[in-house]
């Protein structure tokens, strides 16, 4: 696998896509982050990770919100 579309090994497989984590075009096997061991993977991760975390935060059930009955 490389980062060049053209030197695949897989004829069929030649169709380009780019890597939306490292900027690299690959063919279309190898263009999912997980088949090239993608070096902006982690950094994905991280930040999805964060997003979530805050999101459940917003969420969060504190005594001063439930209403009195």
């Amino acid at each position: 696998m490389t980062a060049n579309p053209t030197q695949c090994p897989s004829a069929a497989q030649r169709l380009v896509g780019d890597c939306p984590h490292c900027q690299k075009s690959f063919c279309s096997t190898h263009r999912q982050p997980e088949a090239h061991n993608c070096s902006g993977m982690q950094a994905c991760r991280d930040a999805a990770f964060q997003a979530n975390k805050e999101r459940l935060e917003k969420e969060r059930t504190v005594a001063s919100k439930i209403a009195q009955a």
